[in-house]
């Protein structure tokens, strides 16, 4: 006959006119991953839609504020598959490593950014299609803050710093977005200039939000002990 104790355990009863079977509660790890997965799969669907739209305004419109921004958007959204591969192996080894690819992302994506600000003020071009430019501006900034918004509450949730220092990367990127509507603006009156330049500071932003991630990510020694505890 089972025990009191243990029909609690499985919150169903075996007795004569139960149902016949009984339900185990699903393992915190499985719970988390799913979570994870959930919360990395809807930031990469919106983030990968955000930099195909500014693809296509770059192609029209040939800013390097918004080539350097859809390079960015381009690269955090590829940092989902890490995170999707940790949160999928259930590893807080892995979760970690995955932090570092998405710290490394970022840095490579202010390198080609840079780059490509750089050759700009050496052969100048004037962008074109400003107000489409101003609008595609506009998208990356909504992305990236819906993208912030879904990583930076799950990360908090499920305690992953790898996810919280990608929401933050995120949020930071919205602002940056910003900054490509006020290139549109600026070259609308009358100084081109302004487009590299502002590629430029953007990619200084990159760079601060490269080394805000490294410091979130290199400090979860102890959540990594936990973690592997819990699982």
């Amino acid at each position: 006959m089972t025990s009191p104790v243990a029909q609690r355990a499985h919150g169903h009863s075996h007795e004569p006119g139960g149902h016949g079977h009984s339900h185990g509660l699903v393992d915190p790890s499985i719970k988390r991953s799913r979570d994870g997965l959930r919360a990395v799969a809807t930031a990469l669907v919106v983030l990968a839609a955000t930099a195909i739209a500014q693809l296509v305004v770059f192609v029209s419109s040939g800013s390097v504020a918004l080539l350097a921004d859809l390079i960015h958007n381009f690269g955090d959204a590829a940092t989902a598959i890490p995170l999707g591969i940790a949160f999928a192996l259930r590893s807080a080894r892995a979760e970690r490593w995955a932090g570092l690819a998405v710290v490394l992302a970022i840095f490579v994506s202010a390198l080609v950014a840079g780059y490509e600000a750089i050759d700009r003020l050496i052969d100048p071009r004037d962008p074109e299609h400003l107000i489409t430019l101003a609008a595609a501006g506009a998208l990356g900034f909504l992305g990236n803050w819906w993208a912030a918004h879904v990583r930076s509450r799950a990360g908090r949730r499920l305690d992953s710093p790898a996810l919280i220092a990608d929401g933050a990367h995120a949020r930071a990127d919205a602002y940056v977005s910003l900054a490509v509507i006020a290139s549109a603006a600026v070259v609308a009156a009358g100084l081109p200039i302004a487009d590299p330049l502002i590629g430029l500071a953007i990619t200084l932003v990159i760079l601060r939000i490269t080394w805000q991630s490294w410091q979130t990510v290199r400090g979860t020694p102890a959540q990594d002990a936990a973690h592997s505890h819990a699982t």
